[in-house]
């Protein structure tokens, strides 16, 4: 009987994980896991390396290696014969040098991590990545052929994110915003798109992410910030609002066009209307005109809060309407 092997040094519960074991479930039937609920990534990496050290890969179909490739490649030389498929999620090369600008570009270590990165890439049979965009992407960048890259879009779990209507949705129009405040989000450009709003009662902000102390964060009687939420509070607070910020709106950050945000699925999960940065990678989803669906030009700050003022404004029109 054919089986599959994953293996991943993403904590086992992280939903791409969920996600793509659930794919290979239903393709072999019996799937063999690699990997480690350990909270340290050091330790799930022990853990990890000190399994593969002793497979034989050869009783496997397929190996699939989730989250970060890269750290698997000295193993991979364990997979010759077997059907080796990677999710390549991420660049550490654009990840470090372009998006967060750790490393200057062409210098030593931006060579080293361009070079990890083509090398995992053309070492797999197939690579899975999350949009059309990243997969053009990574096949002119990394010199790989196109035809062996496919697009598996994220999900969200919707066994905590869903409508739920026992929550009672705020009386005054509220706008959330959640996000690790990486610098793609363009975390910026909505805190200054609120500056707008100073003493508008007609509209709440909910913002929610780990900002830093020194961030440039306008103090207004409408905006609550909070650092994190746990998933059950967050899905509620996304359930009492009434539009959600998606994103990306880093408009000089490339893989911010490259990328669909998280977030996006979650929003759509929750039936959430929500505004989104326009650019290729989104627009492979969803497209002007769906329900509850906007497109605001990235890093243009004043081009958003003129369309949160719109919907806003619609929203106590409608309001006014159905108790005409």
């Amino acid at each position: 009987m054919a089986k599959a092997l994953f293996i991943t040094t993403k904590n086992l519960d992280y939903l791409r994980n969920v996600q793509e074991i659930e794919i290979l479930k239903q393709k072999y039937g019996q799937v063999d896991v690699i990997g480690s609920s350990a909270k340290k990534y050091s330790q799930r990496l022990k853990t990890v390396y000190l399994e593969l050290m002793s497979i034989d890969a050869s009783v496997y179909e397929e190996v699939f290696v989730g989250f970060a490739p890269q750290l698997i490649l000295p193993f991979f030389r364990k997979f010759k014969g077997t059907r080796l498929t990677i999710d390549f999620f991420i660049s550490v090369y654009d990840t470090l040098v372009h998006d967060r600008k750790k490393f200057r570009d062409k210098g030593l270590a931006s060579r080293i991590f361009h070079h990890i990165d083509q090398a995992t890439l053309r070492a797999a049979d197939r690579v899975i990545c999350d949009t059309n965009a990243h997969g053009d992407f990574f096949s002119a960048e990394f010199n790989i052929p196109r035809a062996k890259i496919e697009t598996l879009y994220l999900s969200a779990d919707t066994s905590i994110f869903y409508p739920d209507e026992s929550v009672e949705m705020d009386p005054v129009f509220t706008v959330l915003y959640f996000g690790s405040i990486l610098p793609l989000q363009g975390v910026e450009i909505i805190l200054e798109a609120l500056k707008n709003f100073e003493n508008d009662d007609t509209i709440r902000f909910v913002i929610i992410g780990p900002m830093k102390k020194n961030a440039p964060k306008p103090i207004q009687e409408n905006i609550i910030y909070h650092d994190w939420l746990d998933q059950v509070s967050l899905a509620r607070e996304i359930n009492k609002s009434h539009l959600a910020l998606a994103g990306h709106f880093n408009g000089t950050v490339q893989k911010a066009r490259r990328t669909i945000p998280g977030k996006a699925y979650i929003y759509e999960a929750c039936h959430k209307p929500m505004i989104l940065g326009d650019n290729p990678a989104t627009r492979e989803l969803y497209h002007e005109g769906d329900l509850g669906i906007y497109f605001c030009e990235m890093s243009n700050p004043q081009a958003l809060a003129d369309l949160i003022s719109s919907i806003r404004d619609r929203h106590y029109e409608n309001k006014g309407n159905a108790h005409a």
